[in-house]
C-alpha cells in the first residue's frame, strides 16, 4: 500500500512540473515588439514578464522556449491594455542550462500607443 502511495505521489509531482507552451491569444497578436522607445504620444503602463517552464514543457528547442515566453509576454501586455512592448530582454544561456531545462523568461516595458 505504501509503495502505491509513494508512486502516486511521485507521478503527481512529475505531472505538476509539466507545462505546455504558451500560445498567442487574439489580443496578444495585436501587440507589437519595437526596437525604438515609443514617443510621447504613448503611455507607459508598466513592465511585464513572460515565462515558459521548461521542465517537460514540450518546448523542443531554445527557440521554441523563448518564443513561448515571448507569447506569454505579449498576452500579458494585451491584458494590461498595451499594444507595444519596448526593451525586450531575456535571460542568457548558462553552463547549467546546457544540462538542466531552466525556465525561459523575457521582460519588457508595456505601452499603449495610438494607432
Amino acid at each position: 500500500m505504501r509503495v502505491k502511495l509513494c508512486l502516486s505521489l511521485m507521478a503527481a509531482l512529475l505531472l505538476a512540473g509539466c507545462s505546455s507552451t504558451n500560445t498567442l491569444s487574439g489580443a496578444g497578436q495585436q501587440v507589437r515588439i519595437v526596437d525604438e522607445q515609443p514617443g510621447a504620444a504613448c503611455q507607459l503602463l508598466g513592465s511585464a514578464e513572460g515565462s515558459q517552464g521548461n521542465w517537460l514543457s514540450g518546448a523542443s528547442s531554445d527557440y521554441d522556449s523563448v518564443t513561448s515566453a515571448t507569447n506569454d509576454l505579449r498576452n500579458k501586455a494585451a491584458a494590461m491594455g498595451g499594444n507595444v512592448i519596448y526593451g525586450v530582454a531575456g535571460q542568457g544561456r548558462s553552463l547549467l542550462s546546457e544540462f538542466v531545462p531552466l525556465d525561459s523568461n523575457v521582460t519588457g516595458q508595456v505601452y499603449r500607443c495610438p494607432n
